[in-house]
């Protein structure tokens, strides 16, 4: 019978297996995490949507995310889709905000995916009059399943 190097009979524990298969887990889980936990922008604060439901977890639909923040010192609201800054405020602005929605909402087949999600995160300080014209672009762009975010309580 073959021993482990230990002279008392206990076998020696190898850590080099166990930090190969803690870092391919490490590499696994960081590949699928979604990025879009990176691209959600913590300035926003959202408005209270007591009513609001919360999404079916069964369905994880993707989602071309707007992210819709306030700037005071400016008086204006400061768009992002995704982590990348837009301007709606003029015609060569939105034609771009267009083509970056249609961009990340196509399928394969270069229409746009019904499964994709159009999500507006828009600070409770963002008027109606921005909301509008965001939706506006949506619409151009040929997305109609949009929702809102809100929190459930205020903080």
């Amino acid at each position: 019978m073959a021993s482990s190097g230990g002279g008392n009979g206990e076998p020696e524990f190898q850590i080099a297996p166990m930090l190969d298969v803690l870092f391919v887990l490490l590499i696994f889980f960081m590949s699928i995490s979604t990025s879009q936990m990176l691209k959600i922008d913590s300035s926003i604060n959202l408005p209270v949507a007591a009513n609001g439901e919360k999404p079916d977890p069964k369905t994880k639909a993707k989602a071309v995310l707007f992210n819709v923040g306030w700037d005071k010192t400016l008086g204006a609201p400061v768009v992002k889709i995704d982590d990348k800054p837009v301007n709606i405020g003029d015609e060569q602005g939105r034609e771009a905000a267009i083509e970056e929605i249609i961009a990340r909402a196509s399928n394969s087949n270069k229409e746009i995916d019904p499964e994709i999600r159009f999500l507006i995160r828009a600070d409770k300080q963002v008027t109606a009059k921005y909301i509008s014209q965001i939706l506006e672009l949506a619409a151009e762009a040929g997305m109609d399943n949009i929702a809102f975010t809100g929190m459930n309580k205020e903080d």
